[in-house]
């Protein structure tokens, strides 16, 4: 019962494509770690086993590299953020409006009794 705010209304339609993130964000489908990483959501999807060996791995990795490449080219990719503000400011105020709404109380007490929400 709440609109997709912040990041999703930015980030999604950004890394999977606009139709995806429309699809999933509107029926609030439920994505494992492997759709997420066949839709571009995430970088890497491993075993739960394999979680910290990875991320230390990656950590090293990226510690050994050129720390100013590394910081310019985030700082250049991270400008397809910045021009989405515009986006992020109406998705994150429609996130904010949905909480004071009908339907976030009873999609909570949907949740809670473990049944579809009826949304009037």
């Amino acid at each position: 019962g709440v609109a997709a705010g912040d990041h999703a209304a930015i980030i999604w339609p950004l890394l999977c494509g606009m139709a995806k993130a429309k699809y999933h964000l509107l029926l609030c489908e439920p994505v494992t770690g492997e759709q997420a990483e066949r839709m571009g959501l995430v970088s890497l999807c491993v075993d739960d086993d394999q979680v910290h060996d990875k991320a230390m791995e990656i950590a090293v990795r990226l510690a050994q590299g050129s720390q100013e490449a590394i910081r310019l080219t985030k700082y250049s990719l991270n400008n397809w953020l910045r021009l989405a503000g515009p986006s992020f400011d109406a998705s994150l105020a429609m996130e904010f409006l949905g909480f004071t709404g009908p339907d976030v109380v009873e999609g909570v007490r949907a949740v809670r009794e473990k049944r579809p929400p009826a949304f009037g």
